[in-house]
């Protein structure tokens, strides 16, 4: 069929199979002088209208053309136009900071085109061998390209996400430092020597994050449910637009929601530290009393003497005098989190639990962070199996049929009764788990007028991790 073109649609061309053919020219040939040009195809005529108009906005405030872009130019752009708005004033300084000093002067000249996933592997390698870039560092560098570069794939400029198909390092569990049982005594008994004291307890009892402790208003302390709830964060960053003024500062105080959706949470207080809250509002009013009108009631928990925020290395400096008045070596503040978890498992705390306190993203992400911190206590909990695995010489009317244990990513475990397929449970507890199972199986025996014979264990299949165990009924 004939070129159908109608006033102001452009270059639309009707096909024979029915198509629209949408064509925009995007560049000229230096040598011939010869258009070189996209075409993209659409349906029905209304659609090609919006393709066109779509292609001709992307190919006019493109920051070249559709063939010849950099990698460097189209991260810079892709930051401004599609992730500036969407995030936190932290992230976007972090990804400024990937294009700057890492993804721009290696790679920033390559065309997008003629990216390929070998020059990102080689790069990937050069990080790590050459300039020991971490592996947590390179993975979240090629999170972010490959979010950038998704978007280059949905635009057209390339046909595949280069990023996709790169061998990431896995790297190791990271190193962290909790303080002994005694030192934490010493952390507590020296912190009531210091005005600031009380919210080094609070973090001792509570595994918050500095920026979040520093974000705390009144109206985040639930006084009868003895709860408080993570709602900001408050931090000193870079500005995202640099000063213009020499003499102007280049950071900012901001306060922003919570580095993850996980990490808006409530977490339930121990009496004592709802008691030492309480004892920091009087200080508060007394704060108010002297300074009078010069007072400023901005509402926060942690305040200095005129009501004011604290801002985060003003207050650790606070915490290393602490350190100082308890006798102690020094540990960074993020310390007092890890210890929290490490207290918290060791008291027996559940995973789960453990987990939506701190706020982070999953369970094994938990496990994975804390579990090696127990070494201590490995004898002692594998001593809590020991009841699982002696089984008692059954006497004449005694049965036992065996379990299969599956141990579940999120820390639990699955217990089966391959004799009895509907009769099963998923418990964080093994010992309640059997104890219901075994109540289970009563129930069903009671009722069974030729109850199975038991399989033999060794005939059960396992598959890696799972074992068996015997109940007796």
């Amino acid at each position: 069929m004939s070129k159908t073109r109608a006033n102001n649609e452009g270059n639309i061309k009707l096909r024979a199979d029915g198509r629209y053919e949408v064509r925009v020219t995007v560049d000229y040939d230096k040598m011939t002088g010869k258009p070189k040009r996209v075409s993209k195809y659409a349906k029905t005529r209304e659609k090609a209208v919006k393709l066109l108009n779509q292609m001709s906005f992307m190919n006019d405030t493109s920051p070249n053309n559709f063939t010849r872009v950099t990698l460097g130019d189209w991260l810079d752009l892709c930051l401004e136009v599609y992730m500036k708005n969407t995030i936190k004033q932290s992230t976007y300084l972090s990804y400024e900071s990937y294009i700057r000093v890492h993804l721009k002067p290696a790679l920033g000249d390559v065309v997008l085109q003629e990216l390929t996933p070998r020059m990102l592997q080689l790069f990937y390698n050069y990080k790590a061998e050459s300039e020991g870039l971490s592996a947590k560092t390179i993975v979240n560098l090629n999170l972010f390209l490959h979010r950038a570069l998704k978007f280059a794939v949905a635009e057209g400029y390339i046909n595949s996400n280069p990023a996709s198909s790169v061998n990431l390092p896995s790297g190791g569990r990271p190193q962290i430092t909790i303080l002994t049982r005694d030192e934490q005594m010493c952390l507590i008994q020296g912190s009531y020597q210091h005005r600031y004291g009380v919210f080094i307890r609070l973090v001792l009892f509570t595994g918050i994050r500095l920026g979040e402790l520093l974000g705390l208003r009144w109206e985040d302390v639930d006084v009868h449910g003895r709860r408080i709830y993570i709602r900001r964060t408050l931090n000193r960053l870079n500005k995202t637009e640099k000063p213009k003024n020499p003499q102007e500062a280049s950071t900012e105080i901001v306060i922003q929601t919570p580095k993850s959706q996980n990490s808006i949470r409530s977490i339930p207080l121990l009496p004592q530290v709802l008691q030492d809250l309480q004892g920091w509002q009087r200080v508060q009013q007394s704060d108010r009393l002297a300074a009078g009108e010069a007072y400023e009631n901005s509402g926060f928990l942690v305040t200095n003497p005129l009501g004011g925020y604290v801002e985060p290395r003003t207050f650790k400096d606070y915490y290393n005098q602490i350190i100082q008045l308890s006798g102690l070596r020094h540990f960074t503040f993020h310390a007092l989190r890890h210890t929290f978890a490490s207290r918290a498992m060791e008291q027996g705390m559940d995973v789960k639990t453990l987990s939506v306190i701190l706020g982070h993203a999953s369970v094994a992400f938990t496990l994975d962070t804390y579990a090696h911190v127990l070494d201590d206590h490995k004898q002692a909990g594998m001593a809590l199996m020991e009841d699982l695995f002696t089984v008692p010489e059954p006497d004449v009317k005694d049965v036992a049929y065996p379990v299969l244990v599956t141990p579940c990513p999120d820390g639990s475990v699955e217990l089966a009764l391959p004799d009895f397929p509907e009769i099963n449970c998923n418990t964080f507890q093994l010992p309640q788990g059997l104890a219901e199972l075994r109540e289970s199986l009563r129930e069903e025996l009671g009722t069974c007028f030729y109850p199975p014979s038991p399989i033999p264990a060794l005939n059960i299949p396992c598959e890696p991790g799972q074992f068996v165990l015997q109940l007796s009924v």
